[in-house]
């Protein structure tokens, strides 16, 4: 669902994901403070593995749900899913920046809802990276370390 963008100056934030060799796959390794930030990073290693994520501008923001589930990593698969739904169907959004505005892990039931910034892809502005087909389960880890102040995630996307 598009929302409207709020006339303001959008903060990119830091980059904290990394991309590593995987047969025939690509493995997302992100990283934060929290589990909500690893996750947005997370998703913006996706996208940066699409396109240059400098060539892209916030000119519009949808809104995405996942559906409740009562585990983590289903939780991460299903975030990643919608966002790679928003690029491959209609609006075709490329995300510079994500924002959860609700992270349920507190419930029986897990959600997040999140703001997604960006502009539809067009590949005369836009250099064309690898295509994403799916996200995978294979090797999913989901790592918190409160006494590192860290959270980390690995996901392995068929490309």
């Amino acid at each position: 669902m598009e929302i409207p963008l709020e006339s303001q100056e959008h903060t990119i934030p830091e980059i904290k994901y990394e991309y590593l060799d995987h047969t025939a796959d690509v493995q997302l390794h992100a990283w934060g403070e929290t589990l909500k930030e690893a996750f947005e990073q997370c998703g913006m290693a996706m996208f940066g593995y699409m396109t240059e994520l400098s060539s892209v501008d916030i000119q519009k923001c949808y809104e995405i749900k996942t559906d409740p589930t009562d585990d983590m990593e289903n939780l991460l698969f299903r975030f990643l899913d919608e966002l790679l739904f928003l690029f491959s169907a209609e609006p075709f959004l490329i995300c510079k920046k994500l924002e959860i505005t609700k992270f349920d892990t507190e419930e029986e039931k897990f959600y997040i809802e999140c703001r997604c910034y960006g502009e539809e892809f067009d590949l005369s502005k836009h250099p064309q990276g690898t295509e994403v087909k799916a996200i995978t389960y294979a090797s999913m880890q989901i790592n918190q370390m409160p006494e590192q102040n860290k959270c980390e995630v690995f996901v392995i996307i068929d490309i």
